[in-house]
């Protein structure tokens, strides 16, 4: 698809989500990716039921496309060999291993740049290089605890609820494969490896920047929003006869619009609703009354009406109603694995018109493994 990925070998020394999810990329993209795994696989392969063709299927969405070596890197010859392979092959190296097991084992940046100075590093880790927790392990539940979004998810009043999408994991994951790929345009013209760090609790305070900007600039805690946003009303999801909505009618125009949908033009002039502080000072008062109404008519209904004054809103969809859709499929977003039965939400970027897609199978366990330890008989 683009010129010269597919001559790109990237080794991932990963496991579970982050690291795999910046292979993923690569692998959709064209790039050899040689996956290293431990005698029992990545841990991910387990995750389930569900399973899907003979693995979990978040493994399956997470590797497809990519090569499978086991390896056991505790024993020195077989790691010697992975040592070799890397200096003489890798562009790049993604690793999320436990804090201290690359150094332990002689992968980490500092050895491996020296035995290939072009390598570019990629360090998948929890807290970061520095500070009182960086030996900490850390999983996308804990990040987004210790990271501010769950205390700023869910309803007023209730426990905090994590995001269900494993939105700090592969947002890691994304963060990786943007600092590999600046690493690699200066390497065209520098021919130097860099060494690239992403964690996950950076990333979570990254995503809780919005909120936080919140905070600083008031010194005060927003409470749980629900589907809404603290400084824009309205700007929720609203129950409906037979559903939700998301209205999305922060300024006055949009306002005053969804006020005459709603049957209650006078809303509009009422000076607590006048402009949007107006409205955020008084949402307590405007979302019941605007709940009063919604719920007497269907998503469709609304949907019509809505779109019809131009106001923006959406339905709450499942995730069936997610890949039914006209819009799902008319982008092309889902994608079949070549040689399975199996079709996969690709990667959300086209190049020129065109998507990635997905090149190959996800791999089984060790089926590669004559990439690093070759037949001597053939």
């Amino acid at each position: 698809m683009l010129a010269n990925i597919a001559d790109l070998v990237v080794v991932e020394l990963g496991n579970s989500v982050a690291a795999p999810f910046a292979g993923q990329i690569f692998a959709d993209f064209g790039a050899k990716v040689v996956k290293i795994e431990k005698g029992a696989g990545d841990d991910a392969r387990h995750w389930g039921p569900p399973f899907w063709n003979g693995a979990g299927a978040f493994f399956q969405t997470l590797n497809r496309g990519k090569q499978s070596v086991v390896c056991d890197m505790r024993d020195e010859e077989q790691r010697a060999k992975l040592c070799e392979f890397i200096a003489q092959h890798a562009d790049v190296v993604i690793q999320n291993m436990r804090p201290g097991q690359v150094e332990k084992l002689g992968l980490d940046a500092k050895t491996l740049c020296a035995a290939n100075p072009a390598l570019i590093y990629c360090n998948v880790g929890a807290f970061g290089t520095t500070g009182p927790l960086k030996d900490r392990p850390g999983y996308d539940p804990l990040m987004q605890a210790f990271g501010g979004i769950m205390a700023t998810t869910g309803e007023p009043g209730r426990p905090s609820v994590r995001v269900g999408a494993s939105i700090v994991d592969m947002g890691t994951g994304l963060w990786g494969v943007l600092g590999i790929f600046m690493a690699l345009w200066d390497r065209q013209i520098t021919g130097r490896g860099h060494v690239v760090d992403v964690a996950l609790f950076e990333t979570a305070t990254n995503w809780s920047s919005l909120l936080g900007s919140q905070y600083l600039a008031s010194g005060e805690l927003m409470e749980k929003q629900g589907s809404g946003v603290a400084s824009i009303v309205p700007y929720r999801a609203f129950p409906t006869l037979d559903g939700e909505v998301v209205v999305a009618a922060g300024g006055d125009e949009l306002f005053r619009r969804l006020t005459q949908v709603l049957g209650h033009p006078e809303w509009a002039s009422d000076p607590r609703f006048l402009s949007n502080p107006d409205r955020v000072n008084h949402q307590t008062i405007l979302y019941p009354m605007i709940e009063n109404v919604m719920k007497a008519k269907s998503n469709a209904t609304w949907i019509d009406l809505m779109d019809e004054a131009g106001i923006p809103c959406a339905p709450v969809q499942t995730l069936a109603q997610l890949v039914d859709h006209p819009q799902t499929q008319a982008v092309g977003i889902m994608q079949p694995v070549p040689g399975t039965d199996m079709t996969m939400f690709g990667l959300p970027i086209k190049i020129d018109g065109m998507r990635p897609a997905p090149q190959g199978v996800p791999p089984h366990l060790g089926a590669h493994n004559h990439v690093l330890f070759p037949d001597p008989e053939k």
